[in-house]
């Protein structure tokens, strides 16, 4: 993993342009819906402000004629506190590399949050717009916005997020 910019040769000509200066924000590219490819373009913009969470690691198995096989599943959260967050899932035969590879996953998956205000509209948006419903499989997530300080009404691993 190159964690400098200067050692990346970039791939794609999203990458190019990054690498040019030619594109100066991550907003451009959410802008025109242009899908990123390449890690190294999050970490570009973001840099150190992008910390990262691991959120889960569970053991999966296959069942195969001889037996079962094992792998390890991670789920890793990255974001910068400030509007962007990105969810990466892998699975891999080790632990440090599903964990590695959930991390890029992440990096590529991000995207912008829309924030607002709960009540009038003094200091910086601190919370969501709007009532939001969301339906993934089984599990359906409802996001109500709420006054400045109340926190995050929710289990221990969705506080993460």
């Amino acid at each position: 993993d190159d964690k400098d910019g200067d050692n990346w040769t970039p791939c794609t000509k999203l990458g190019r342009l990054v690498q040019q200066g030619k594109i100066k924000s991550l907003e451009h590219i959410y802008l025109f819906s242009i899908p990123v490819k390449e890690y190294q373009i999050v970490e570009h913009f973001l840099g150190p402000s992008l910390s990262d969470e691991v959120m889960k690691i569970m053991p999966v198995q296959k069942q195969t004629s001889a037996g079962q096989r094992m792998r390890f599943k991670a789920f890793v959260v990255v974001g910068d506190s400030n509007g962007h967050i990105g969810l990466g899932v892998k699975a891999c035969k080790e632990v440090a590399h599903s964990i590695q590879g959930s991390m890029i996953l992440a990096k590529l998956n991000i995207v912008p949050v829309r924030r607002g205000y709960w009540g009038g509209k003094i200091g910086a948006p601190h919370t969501i717009p709007t009532k939001i419903t969301g339906k993934c499989g089984s599990v359906s997530i409802r996001l109500v916005p709420a006054p400045r300080g109340a926190g995050i009404v929710a289990a221990i691993t969705s506080k993460k997020v």
